[in-house]
């Protein structure tokens, strides 16, 4: 099947759609799907890094790329998002890069918006807000979490807010030669990757745009084990970031690690007391069995949190959410303290992640 190119124009410069994908049969199609379905009128291509994935998506993605000749697979040897990104910038032609996840659908106005705001703002990043939606309870009940400031802290990119420059925004509609300038992603760091390659198009003197008028729905993991895999992981490398740019990390990023030190030493400290107890130790066990209120005051923050998720998202997904809060909250900070403590590349090589 053909399909003509329009030429570029100053209004409409080329773009070039880059997405790294590991393991994605599910999602992936439905993700490439929506780039083909744009309304913006410039010339475009996607470009695919796939890495060594098990499940059936070199085949489909293969099969997609025979269909339209616009989508192009190259290989992605390291399966890792930093550097699949990398390979797909280097393969693609046009000034303009709009960076895709394979967990992403993009409306059909994302694309223009975005290069509109680019060339109205002289931005070198444009990104907006990454709406999460489930097709399950459970699914459901981490996406609630994502869209609040109980789960994930309720930045910008989550929740929302007004027109202007960021520190980060989600995903990125890139100028290319601002990419080049920074030297692309860095390969090192396995995730927050765009919070740092941000960090240096500020530094460098580029401005980072949100516009809260680009909303891609972003579909969560589908079971609590892959949901704790990603919140370790990603709790790990915000650590690794943490401890090498200290200075310019938001307070919120400490809060995850802060609680889930408090609450286990309040639990240790609260089976003490009872040891102490039945050993006869009288006050001093007293005092120590109340660092159980520590844990107590988080299971009630969780309830009342559960409950709010319940209205918003129905009783089953309310439920779940009694799981997956502290799922996200405990993963996300054991894998923050590993990280600050220097352990990133011990445990991410040893895991495969």
């Amino acid at each position: 099947m053909t399909h003509p190119t329009p030429e570029p124009t100053a209004e409409r410069p080329g773009v070039s759609y880059v997405m790294p994908v590991l393991n994605e049969v599910t999602h992936v199609e439905a993700a490439i799907g929506s780039l083909l379905d744009q309304d913006y009128d410039g010339p475009f291509d996607v470009i695919v890094a796939l890495g060594p994935s098990i499940d059936g998506t070199n085949e489909l993605l293969e099969r997609l790329s025979r269909v339209d000749p616009r989508i192009r697979v190259i290989d992605n040897p390291t399966g890792s998002t930093p550097s699949g990104l990398n390979v797909a910038i280097a393969a693609s032609q046009y000034p303009i890069v709009v960076r895709v996840d394979a967990h992403s659908l993009l409306p059909r106005d994302y694309t223009r918006i975005a290069v509109e705001t680019m060339l109205r703002t002289g931005a070198a990043n444009v990104g907006g807000i990454m709406k999460a939606e489930g097709t399950t309870p459970f699914e459901s009940a981490v996406a609630v979490a994502y869209g609040s400031k109980a789960g994930l802290g309720g930045g910008a990119h989550h929740l929302g807010g007004a027109e202007g420059p960021a520190e980060t925004v989600y995903l990125g509609v890139f100028r290319r030669d601002w990419l080049t300038k920074v030297g692309l992603f860095n390969e090192d760091i396995r995730r927050g990757q765009d919070w740092e390659l941000n960090r240096r198009l500020r530094a460098s003197g580029g401005v980072v745009w949100f516009t809260p008028e680009l909303v891609v729905i972003y579909r969560p993991r589908p079971s609590l084990e892959r949901l704790a895999r990603q919140f370790f992981s990603t709790g790990l490398w915000r650590g690794e970031l943490a401890r090498r740019f200290f200075s310019a990390n938001a307070l919120k990023y400490f809060v995850p690690p802060v609680m889930v030190t408090a609450a286990l030493l309040g639990l240790l400290v609260g089976v003490a007391g009872l040891v102490v107890l039945a050993a006869g130790g009288g006050a001093v066990g007293a005092w120590l069995t109340l660092g159980f209120v520590v844990p107590a005051v988080y299971l009630v923050f969780v309830a009342l949190a559960s409950v709010s998720a319940g209205r918003a998202a129905g009783a089953r997904s309310g439920a779940w959410f009694l799981v997956v809060l502290p799922c996200i909250h405990f993963s996300w900070g054991l894998g923050f303290i590993l990280g600050f403590l220097k352990l990133t590349k011990n445990i991410t090589a040893h895991t495969g992640r």
